[in-house]
């Protein structure tokens, strides 16, 4: 799982036909701070998400074919959810996790 920002919107005439219907976005990684963490990727919405919104991607495959059944073609990157706010607790030096 990824933590990221919607920051656009995709719109294609000619896609693949496993995209009908589908919302295509452009989401900015981010570190649980809110700092930019590497470059902006596509994601399919599944979370009915919108521009800036906070959202948890999961990019990994069999993940998303589990979500979206054995039709989900090439969506790799798919929302699962959006964030209200992420919480972090210090880990102490020489602790084990």
């Amino acid at each position: 799982m990824r933590l990221g920002r919607v920051i656009g919107t995709v719109v294609a005439s000619v896609h693949h036909p496993t995209y009908d219907g589908r919302t295509l976005l452009v989401v900015r990684p981010l570190t649980p701070d809110d700092q930019s963490a590497g470059v902006a990727f596509l994601a399919v919405d599944h979370a009915q998400a919108g521009i800036g919104d906070k959202v948890l991607v999961l990019a990994e495959g069999n993940g998303v074919r589990q979500i979206l059944g054995k039709d989900a073609g090439p969506i790799r990157s798919l929302i699962v959810g959006v964030v209200d706010e992420v919480d972090t607790v210090p880990v102490r030096k020489g602790a084990q996790s």
